[in-house]
């Protein structure tokens, strides 16, 4: 296949200073959960983006100084020589594909608690940690000043030297002490670093002239700013400090990358946002500076793509979740294959890896993070090894992922569902408040299936054990889910909590199915991802009086993970949902539930009629024991109904399943470790 011309704009070179990237795609610093800690999988990483047809890769912050010390975050470091062949794998990697690297270097100052190096970090003035650790960041003086210029300057030539094409001045997020200068509710000094914005300034405008001048001509030189803080007159604003400060400094950088600030806000979920968000915010930059603009929006369409450069929105697609869940995205508009692309969903469960530090995971895409540990490719795996049938009974994430990995390895896979669409829980949870996008899970991997000749799909196919071994496949993968408890066991109560008879109890199942409670209703939320504050927030919609209860001491606390508790709990709010924290539902009866200060065991009464509990999930696996007594039938358990996760789990256990089929069993440790090693004067 061909690329459509509409795109062919998406494919010219762009100059950068004194480098050129081949084509528009740029994917701008994003953080993955291994970087330093585990440097094979992070360089292993970025060139398959590269190969994948990302013009600029980019890495994730770049500590530049102990005093600046992220640990224990996985991130990127170059305090001294020893750390630049790290980067150098990296940036081979990248370039073997033509395309260029990037290097943000940072000092994170007050947003670092050197919890590794024990060192003291420095912010424009004397403030607390942000990290919430016992300790401060201490003012800077002048010579503190001249210090971070020039580990700002060592870094960039240690950058240059490694091979980096692009090296950063960071500015942005609010997670930089520049962007701390820069910040008018950060920076409280009254000296030339100080007070007016082209006080604040200073630091920066001092920065890119001593990287301009540590870089050469070898290397392009960005700036990554946050024009818009979301806080007001107390923080930059893009009608406001936000363009002045671009125009302040419009010709000096080589390439802008522009967004706002925090981190929750630029990388929001599809929950809370819509795609290409961003824009009213950054649109000005274009019409301020003659130098390329890079932004992002968690764009996927090309058509889109197309309109924002024909637009003069922007030079460069930026693409941090996009190229997570599709790194290869560029190359299947070149090819002329839109309709392969396998696009991002904005659940941000990639944050999560991040923030756990362990190595970055996607929902849609199961190889991320796995291309060295593994071996994955997103796009290429081993062809099948046997004529092997394969029967697959449920067609949920797992399910699909698995049929959809079987079928690109040759075999024949029939799947079956007794449903009458395939999708499983996504099917049904995409319809709840904000997860439409969810469904893109179920549609990339129903219409891969629908191209090959080799996988059918039954719908409205209820699979019994006896009629499984009638099929006569040679092995049959049990893919069929799992449904949440309605007697409230879970963490809090793992014996389940008293529930008197004459109280309807209704799952999420039950609510996803149409159920509808009456009176008012308790959503116990002992699960704390996503669900019991959509419970909640779906109830409240319908007209219901909602009380929330959980454990813990916010709504939906796993969320911090995926950049969304405070927004969540802030809509249940403003709905008038009545929150209750820190506390255990002890029982519940005709007359209204007790629940339990978590803390002091105190009871207090609660109205209620119906009972909503988000607790834990239980397999759905009859089959597999009933199979187990049918004789040889090689059967396996996939997805949630070997153990119920999130739906990234099930998506990689299907893809697991997949790519261990036929294949030698692995060792009791599946993958590459990377080990650290003994130094000589141990």
């Amino acid at each position: 296949m061909t690329r459509d011309p509409r795109y062919d704009v998406l494919f010219e070179p762009v100059k950068i200073g004194p480098v050129t990237a081949r084509n528009r795609f740029y994917q701008v610093p994003h953080c993955n959960g291994m970087g330093r800690t585990y440097p094979s999988s992070m360089a292993a990483m970025r060139r398959t983006k590269a190969e994948g047809g990302w013009a600029v890769v980019c890495t994730e912050q770049i500590e530049i100084h102990p005093s600046a010390d992220h640990s224990p975050w996985a991130g990127g470091r170059l305090w001294d020589d020893s750390d630049m062949p790290v980067l150098a794998r990296m940036c081979d990697g990248i370039h073997e594909h033509g395309s260029l690297a990037g290097a943000e270097l940072n000092y994170a100052g007050l947003m670092s608690a050197s919890r590794y190096s024990r060192e003291i970090p420095m912010a424009p003035s004397h403030a607390p940690l942000a990290t919430f650790d016992p300790g401060q960041a201490r003012a800077m003086d002048k010579s503190d000043i001249r210090d971070l210029r020039r580990w700002h300057v060592a870094a960039a030539r240690r950058a240059r030297q490694v091979g980096f094409d692009l090296v950063y001045v960071y500015a942005g997020h609010q997670l930089s002490t520049i962007s701390h200068f820069l910040s008018p509710y950060r920076n409280q000094r009254t000296d030339e670093y100080g007070g007016s914005l082209e006080n604040r300034a200073r630091l920066l405008r001092e920065v890119l002239a001593d990287t301009r001048e540590a870089v050469g001509d070898s290397c392009a030189v960005a700036i990554r700013f946050s024009v818009d803080e979301l806080m007001g007159d107390a923080g930059f604003t893009s009608d406001g400090e936000g363009r002045d400060l671009v125009e302040m400094l419009a010709d000096i950088p080589d390439l802008w990358d522009v967004n706002i600030s925090g981190w929750e806000h630029d990388s929001a979920t599809s929950r809370f946002k819509p795609q290409g968000y961003q824009e009213e915010y950054i649109r000005f930059v274009k019409r301020v500076t003659s130098k390329p603009v890079v932004a992002v929006g968690r764009y996927t369409s090309p058509d889109t793509m197309v309109s924002l450069v024909r637009g003069g929105v922007m030079d460069f697609i930026g693409a941090a979740r996009p190229t997570i869940a599709d790194p290869f995205l560029p190359r299947k508009i070149e090819e002329g294959r839109v309709q392969d692309i396998r696009e991002c969903i904005g659940c941000n469960i990639c944050v999560s890896g991040d923030h756990a530090s362990v190595p970055i995971r996607c929902t849609q895409n199961p190889t991320m993070g796995e291309e060295w540990r593994k071996g994955w490719h997103p796009e290429r795996i081993a062809p099948a090894t046997s004529p092997a049938s394969v029967l697959i009974v449920g067609a949920g994430p797992a399910g699909l992922e698995a049929a959809r990995a079987l079928g690109q390895r040759g075999y024949d896979v029939t799947l079956a569902d007794r449903n009458t669409e395939a999708g499983g829980r996504v099917a049904a949870e995409r319809r709840l408040p904000g997860l439409s996008e969810w469904d893109r899970v179920a549609d990339y991997r129903t219409y891969q299936i629908s191209q090959m000749a080799n996988v059918q799909i039954f719908l409205q196919s209820e699979m019994t054990a006896d009629m499984i071994a009638e099929f006569g496949a040679d092995h049959v993968v049990l893919a069929t889910g799992s449904r949440w408890v309605a007697n409230g066991r879970g963490r809090e109560n793992p014996a389940g909590i008293s529930i008197d008879a004459a109280v309807p109890v209704l799952t999420p199942d039950d609510i996803m199915s149409g159920a509808r409670p009456e009176g008012p209703v308790i959503v116990f939320d002992d699960d704390h991802y996503y669900m019991g504050g959509l419970m909640a927030e779906k109830l409240r919609r319908d007209g219901l009086d909602v009380t929330y209860v959980t454990p813990a001491s916010e709504v939906s606390s796993w969320t911090h993970n995926t950049l969304e508790q405070h927004f969540i709990q802030r809509r249940l709010l403003e709905l008038g949902v009545r929150v209750v924290l820190s506390s255990n539902l002890a029982g519940i009866g005709p007359d209204g539930a007790v629940v339990e200060c978590g803390y002091t065991g105190a009871e207090t009464g609660l109205p209620g009629a119906t009972l909503v509990p988000v607790t834990m999930r239980e397999p759905v696996d009859a089959l597999y024991s009933q199979i187990a007594g049918l004789g040889d039938l090689q059967v396996s358990r996939i997805g949630d109904c070997l153990a119920p996760g999130t739906i990234a789990a099930a998506v990689y256990s299907g893809h697991r399943c997949a790519r261990a089929f036929g294949e030698p069993a692995a060792g009791e440790v599946s993958f590459r470790r990377e080990l650290p090693a003994l130094s000589p004067e141990f």
